[in-house]
């Protein structure tokens, strides 16, 4: 599965009505954000080598309404959803193996 760029019109079809029990991975960045572009190529590998995972990026620049509605004051957040409910989440650059360790619990 590749990543989805996902904005506010379209965030409630691809993330909160995912199919059931299916994990997503939402990733709010900005293009300008150092942290941001550092962890995009492991959420790309994430995306590649998990199946049954969604992977979801959030502009923040382009949609600020979206990221404050989930609270996300500082970027990079991964957020992970499933059946439509925040599961768990974490901010900042983390190695793959924490991340992966957060979806599949």
């Amino acid at each position: 599965m590749s990543v989805q760029a996902v904005k506010t019109l379209t965030f409630r079809d691809e993330v909160l009505n995912a199919p059931k029990d299916m994990p997503v991975l939402v990733d709010f960045w900005a293009p300008w954000c150092g942290p941001c572009q550092m962890l995009s190529p492991v959420i790309e590998q994430i995306s590649d080598e998990l199946d049954g995972v969604k992977v979801c990026k959030v502009n923040v620049d382009e949609e600020p309404d979206l990221a404050a509605s989930y609270e996300v004051f500082s970027i990079p957040t991964l957020i992970l959803f499933r059946n439509g409910e925040i599961e768990n989440q974490m901010v900042g650059v983390r190695p793959k193996a924490a991340i992966i360790s957060m979806i599949t619990g």
